[in-house]
């Protein structure tokens, strides 16, 4: 979840991120190409989709258009954007009951549509990311502007965000505004431990988190850290005697429910792959504890 005020680059690095993922595996191009030809013919000449989809619904959407319905039963958005990418820009304008039906979707990372007629079952293992301004007029805590908002304004703009919902999202990041003194500089993005990377990097080092995560397959049976359960946390996600107490001291601090450790852990699990890691560490731990302050 990126918040910031308007023009502070948001949408920019949400379009920015499908370019950093590595290409679809042949079983996921399989999955992604039978989800779109249930709703519409492919090429015949190349049916076989080996881009990761990216799926940006308008926030006037519809519950059936985000998470599927209708007669006959059709995937919503949220199964099209399967191993890709499910944008919402500006969220908080999104009506509630539509964000709402998100939760399930997120969680089980399948939707299940039930009529009178049948039950539907589509997937939905997507990276959801999603851009809002800290309140109406999106210059709320701003040196740079004056809010024009009430605080009425401001607790209803951001109330449509239901506290389940903020839960099932694992990385909050603050967007503030560029300066223009910064505009024209050809800024490089930096580790955490402060050294320059070029584009080329980080996608090398994506993929290289990728592999290692494709290759505990057999271990683990899933794809993606992103859905490894709670199963897998005396394996995969198993902690030392440090890093649990710092994990402990957190959940009571923030506070943290189960659904949010569980998060954390798979955070800090990815933090350490792209460190080329095979175990959490504390500062793994730290950095994915960072990523889960809510936004104020």
């Amino acid at each position: 979840l990126f918040i910031g005020p308007p023009g502070s680059g948001k949408t920019l690095l949400a379009r920015a991120l499908p370019e950093l993922l590595p290409e679809l595996t042949h079983e996921e191009a399989l999955e992604v190409s039978q989800i779109e030809s249930s709703i519409q013919p492919l090429p015949e000449k190349n049916p076989l989709i080996t881009r990761r989809p990216v799926r940006s619904p308008h926030h006037t959407a519809s519950v059936v258009s985000l998470v599927g319905g209708g007669v006959p039963v059709l995937p919503g958005e949220v199964t099209r954007a399967h191993r890709g990418v499910l944008f919402l820009d500006e969220l908080p304008e999104f009506p509630t009951r539509v964000l709402e039906t998100l939760r399930q979707p997120l969680e089980d990372q399948e939707v299940t549509i039930t009529r009178s007629s049948g039950q539907w079952v589509f997937p939905s293992c997507v990276m959801l990311v999603a851009a809002m301004n800290p309140c109406p007029c999106g210059f709320a805590g701003e040196a740079s502007g004056v809010c024009v908002c009430t605080p009425t304004q401001r607790e209803r703009y951001r109330g449509v965000l239901s506290g389940p919902l903020i839960d099932r999202i694992d990385l909050v990041s603050h967007v503030p505004r560029i300066l223009a003194s910064e505009y024209f500089k050809n800024n490089q993005v930096r580790t955490a431990k402060g050294a320059p990377q070029t584009p080329e990097e980080i996608v090398n080092r994506v993929r290289a988190a990728r592999g290692r995560q494709s290759e505990r397959k057999k271990q683990t049976g899933v794809l993606t850290n992103a859905e490894l359960g709670e199963e897998h946390r005396a394996s995969v996600l198993k902690l030392g005697q440090a890093e649990e107490k710092l994990l402990s001291q957190a959940a009571e601090t923030l506070p943290l429910s189960a659904r949010g450790m569980n998060r954390v852990l798979k955070v800090a699990r990815t933090i350490a792959d792209l460190e080329e890691q095979d175990a959490i560490c504390v500062s793994h731990i730290s950095e994915a504890l960072q990523f889960r302050k809510p936004p104020k």
